[in-house]
């Protein structure tokens, strides 16, 4: 195999398509700056024990492993940044009140989330620690709208579902823990079938209940028909009450966003304590973010705070965003000239780009699309349309 072959699900990001990504993730930084989200930079690679506290065997199985040759302990690279952001929150910060965090960094997997999926995502992400209350969820949520509207991948739909809903009705099954996963599985494939067969011993009225949530996704009407179909469970009565009230406020903010509900979705992380939600757009292959509530992400760090939060894939939503044009840039030919350097010089502290035209090289294709160039007039160096 050639040396430069890279593997599987690893590519490099070339010029056009790294200025597209870079453009997309300036804005999405600026649009949490100016929800007043904080940056923060976690490292790559942490201790393991600390890297995968609380997060489950599917985040486990994610995680590239490795030797720290100093301490001879085991490390990880991270695959997904909120545990990171939660033990900064609850060490580092340690602040009483809110704290809004955002990041944007790398992140690795040992297998692709999907077909088209990278193993080396580009994570952007913004979490909200210290308010319990549904204000948090819905500023999430809009910031998140308001993120990927920045981006232009087109009309939006939110799909929101919520992790009491299954676990409430879980806890009162009776089902063994091994039962319970297997209830995950089917309900992520919408096996009917399956359900049957393992909640065939539970009390009739909840395994009814279990059943129904493969036929609980669509607009608005699926939260009345839960009501009817769903056992009178607290957590299940607040779940459904919260997702109205979500779902009525995205309504009345954003005009042009479809709000839909699935009551079985269980993708993503499995440390989601509430509410959850998937964003689509219609050129995309899959959620371009997803999010919700996640009060117990902070506890293994001896400090347990409402949290919730979003994040995504800044390379998969490139490729989903339109093309922004690119800036035109000023064509100068290279010189000595102190005259001609000053002029340069200029011209990019005023924020213009200069592409200066190394002597041989005239007549080779301009990548920057220049559609002007520097030119010696009346004895000044004047920028002229080409």
């Amino acid at each position: 195999m050639s040396a430069w072959v890279l593997p599987d699900h690893i590519a490099d990001v070339l010029p056009s398509e790294a200025r597209h990504i870079e453009e997309i993730r300036r804005d999405l930084l600026d649009m949490a700056r100016c929800y007043g989200y904080e940056l923060v930079m976690p490292p790559l690679l942490e201790h393991l024990e600390s890297l995968l506290s609380g997060t489950g065997e599917a985040l486990d199985l994610q995680t590239f492993k490795l030797v720290d040759q100093l301490s001879g302990r085991m490390m990880g690279l991270r695959a997904d940044s909120t545990p990171q952001v939660a033990r900064i929150d609850a060490h580092l910060l340690n602040r009483r009140g809110v704290a809004r965090l955002c990041y944007c960094g790398p992140v690795l997997h040992t297998r692709p989330g999907g077909p088209h999926a990278s193993r080396e995502p580009l994570q952007f992400g913004a979490e909200l620690y210290g308010h319990a209350g549904l204000e948090a969820d819905l500023e999430i949520l809009t910031l998140a709208l308001d993120a990927l509207r920045a981006a232009n991948v087109g009309r939006l739909t939110v799909d929101l579902a919520d992790a009491r809903i299954v676990s409430a009705l879980l806890q009162a099954s009776g089902l063994a823990q091994a039962e319970q996963d297997q209830v995950h599985a089917a309900l992520a494939g919408k096996d009917a079938t399956e359900l049957r067969a393992i909640t065939g011993g539970c009390q009739p009225a909840i395994a009814a209940a279990i059943q129904s949530l493969v036929e609980l996704y669509g607009d608005a009407t699926v939260l009345d028909q839960a009501a009817k179909l769903l056992p009178a469970l607290p957590e299940v009565q607040q779940a459904l009450g919260e997702l109205r009230w979500l779902a009525s406020h995205i309504a009345t903010a954003f005009d042009d966003v479809s709000v839909s509900f699935d009551l079985a979705d269980l993708r993503g992380y499995a440390y989601y304590t509430g509410v959850r939600f998937s964003i689509y757009a219609p050129d995309a292959h899959d959620a371009l973010a997803r999010g919700g509530r996640y009060d117990e992400v902070g506890s293994v760090f001896g400090r347990k705070r409402p949290a919730v939060g979003f994040s995504l894939d800044v390379k998969e939503l490139a490729t989903a965003a339109k093309l922004r044009p690119l800036r035109a840039a000023i064509r100068s030919p290279w010189g000595e000239d102190a005259q001609l350097r000053a002029a340069i010089a200029s011209l990019r502290q005023q924020g213009e780009t200069v592409v200066c035209v190394l002597p041989g090289h005239e007549s080779e294709v301009d990548e920057f699309q220049c559609d002007r160039e520097l030119k010696m007039l009346a004895g000044q160096w004047s920028v002229t349309a080409i």
